[in-house]
């Protein structure tokens, strides 16, 4: 007595909001509730199955479905001949579909286009897609049988038509967003990383990218793309209304976020109406971390506008980049005395700026018998005159000790850049390269202008031009009565050089980089108790678990008890003394499995290696917006540009995805169950 016997036989319509009864449904021919409109009365529905269950029609009507489908399971039916064809075609079919698959994901991985100028088989603009399928045809017999069947007229489902395309488009980046979202929601706790571009319509288009650290034996970071949204507003409350519409569409709980990264515009940090503060107030708990590399930038920005000097000296280096980017002949000359070809630089990428700089860092002298032959060869005397005096300039002292300083700024600014852009970098260490790169440019200035000075002689004395400054005129300015006294002018030109020009640029390095990562490192302090636990008495200990823990509480929601992990951090056993950042630790606990031990610390590393420090991700995105959405496909619609962007960038994600999960899905959609 007691056991439970499901009823195989009850079936439920989502559509209808009934109960019908299987076997009577097909075999029945009286006419029920259960085996027409179904039943609906939910009061008495209990009482009516068991009355419908004792009935002989029923008994009956179950035996011959029982005898039916053990006959069709030994392919003993009537139909048997016919249910094979259909099983074959059904394979037929998914077999033509798996190839179509891979076609496109091979395409979509490689950022290539899809369509040509038609959409016809064996023309010659018609596209790589089928260009591919062409080419598979020679070799591969089930596509070469179904291109026969649509030839001969046979098969007027081709399948291969731009419709069919997006469709498959879809499903394969659904089911990798479907994989991904399921790994967000299994680490529970992630950060979200957005940023914002034109594309080639003039669509603001805003990539959203979600950081996790990875539950297992050895904890991963790990960034996933989760496509890119139209963004019709660029305000704070306009983008902060998109993402959470879009991680609620994914069923993604924001109340799990713990870490938010932007770059630096004001609609993103503003600290009243920006993104940032704006998704503060809906999750106390998402920590605010600006841009590492946005910082970056913004200060050798703020450096260049310091310095007149400096200003000329990146306007000269682009010009002698144009003189020779202007003609092939004039290149061709460059290429005969240079090794490492000039570059031009970007106006946002600031760090770039060092490879304009190499060239005439390390081969000035080359550049400039390049520039004197340009003079001596030219037949326009616009071009005559502009590589003469480009070639005196590059000639000049003055010149050459702003490359060298210049180009020393930027190497240690650009070496630092590149490190933070790494997925695997996380707060602690960026805070300590940071801080270390501006003990670096503290020290430079003790000593990088006299450094210069020597380095520009010996390039000087290369190319046969005396090291010496040419002195300028210095302009004097009318000033009132009222005024303050003028500032004592510096009548040394090299010492002018060096106050106007050299402390210039390093002073506002360092203010700037001092200024910015003020919020950067109060995140860090946070958690600065999971790294420097060794270093502090247990009262201070205890004190800033505590301070830990309110940070990581709303209302009556906690992620970790204070208290507990200032006894969890006590009680640790001894640690290896190489082991200096949070991630080291956290994987330490997972490989040595006492994580179970030591619940609070291990969730408060999970949280700490969350927080993102750059956008670097989010504007990956966009290099593989630009080969994707390209001048000649700026027509494309948002949803097969943001699917096409999945499937490439999530390229690994999508190598592994059953293609069977895809065809059922695929066929789930439309009404093809019956063919698939």
């Amino acid at each position: 007595m007691g056991k439970k016997i499901k009823r195989s036989w009850l079936i439920y319509s989502k559509k209808s909001d009934a109960v019908y009864c299987f076997c009577c449904k097909l075999f029945s021919r009286k006419s029920t509730k259960l085996s027409t409109e179904g039943l609906r009365d939910w009061v008495n529905v209990g009482a009516l199955l068991k009355q419908h269950e004792n009935s002989q029609d029923h008994s009956n009507n179950m035996v011959k479905w029982k005898d039916f489908a053990l006959r069709l399971s030994k392919q003993k039916t009537i139909d048997a001949t016919e249910m094979a064809l259909l099983d074959a075609e059904r394979n037929r079919w998914r077999d033509v579909l798996i190839r179509l698959i891979s076609i496109i994901q091979s395409l979509a991985e490689r950022n290539l286009a899809l369509r040509g100028s038609v959409d016809t088989l064996h023309q010659a603009n018609n596209g790589n897609f089928l260009k591919e399928v062409e080419l598979m045809a020679k070799f591969d017999p089930v596509l070469k049988d179904h291109i026969r069947r649509i030839d001969s007229g046979m098969q007027h489902n081709t399948y291969l038509g731009k419709t069919i395309q997006n469709e498959l488009i879809e499903c394969v980046s659904d089911k990798i967003i479907e994989v991904m979202v399921a790994e967000i929601k299994d680490c529970k706790y992630y950060s979200i990383i957005l940023d914002c571009t034109p594309d080639v319509s003039h669509h603001e288009q805003m990539s959203v990218v979600v950081r996790t650290v990875t539950l297992g034996t050895t904890p991963e970071i790990k960034e996933h793309f989760l496509g890119f949204l139209i963004a019709p507003e660029s305000t704070g409350l306009g983008l902060s209304n998109l993402i959470l519409n879009r991680l609620e569409e994914l069923n993604i709980p924001f109340q799990d976020c713990r870490g938010q990264s932007y770059d630096n515009g004001a609609n993103m940090k503003g600290k009243n109406k920006g993104v940032q503060a704006r998704l503060l107030v809906k999750n106390p708990r998402a920590f605010y971390v600006p841009c590492s590399s946005h910082t970056l930038n913004l200060t050798v920005s703020d450096a260049a506008k310091s310095s007149t000097d400096a200003s000329c000296f990146f306007g000269n280096v682009e010009k002698v980049y144009n003189l020779f980017a202007g003609s092939t002949q004039r290149w061709d000359i460059l290429r005969k005395f240079v090794d490492i070809t000039l570059k031009s630089w970007s106006e946002t990428r600031w760090e770039s700026r060092i490879k304009s700089i190499e060239a005439l860092r390390y081969q000035s002298e080359k550049v400039r018998e390049a520039l004197l032959e340009v003079r001596s060869k030219a037949t326009d005397p616009v071009v005559a005159v502009e590589a003469n005096s480009l070639a005196e300039e590059i000639g000049s002292f003055r010149f050459q000790i702003c490359c060298v300083v210049w180009y020393d700024i930027l190497s240690k600014i650009n070496i630092t850049s590149k490190l933070l852009q790494s997925t695997n970098m996380q707060l602690d260490v960026a805070v300590n390269l940071l801080k270390k790169n501006k003990g670096e440019l503290i020290s430079y200035r003790k000593t990088g202008f006299c450094d210069a000075q020597t380095s520009a002689k010996e390039v000087c004395e290369r190319m046969n031009t005396e090291a010496v400054l040419k002195e300028k005129r210095l302009r004097s300015t009318k000033r009132h009565f009222a005024y303050e006294a003028a500032d004592e002018q510096i009548v040394d030109a090299m010492k002018r050089l060096e106050v106007s020009f050299f402390n210039a640029i390093v002073d506002c390095s360092i203010q700037s980089l001092e200024d910015r990562f003020t919020s950067l490192s109060e995140v860090k302090d946070n958690f600065g108790v999971l790294l420097n636990f060794r270093e502090l008495d247990q009262k201070v200990r205890r004190e800033q678990c505590e301070l830990l823990a309110e940070k990581l509480s709303c209302g009556e929601e906690a992620d970790i008890d204070g208290s507990a992990l200032a006894l969890e951090i006590e009680s640790l056993p001894e640690l290896p003394q190489t082991m200096k950042t949070a991630f080291e630790l956290l994987t330490y606990l997972s490989q040595n499995e006492m994580f179970e031990l030591y619940p609070n610390l291990w969730v408060a590393l999970r949280i700490a290696c969350t927080l993102p420090v750059t956008v670097a991700s989010a504007e990956r995105s966009f290099s593989k917006l630009k080969l994707i959405k390209s001048y000649l496909r700026s027509s494309m619609a948002q949803e097969r540009l943001s699917g096409l962007a999945v499937i490439s960038i999530n390229n690994k994600v999508g190598q592994a995805i059953p293609y069977n999960d895809v065809i059922s899905d695929f066929a789930s959609r439309k009404s093809r169950k019956e063919r698939f």
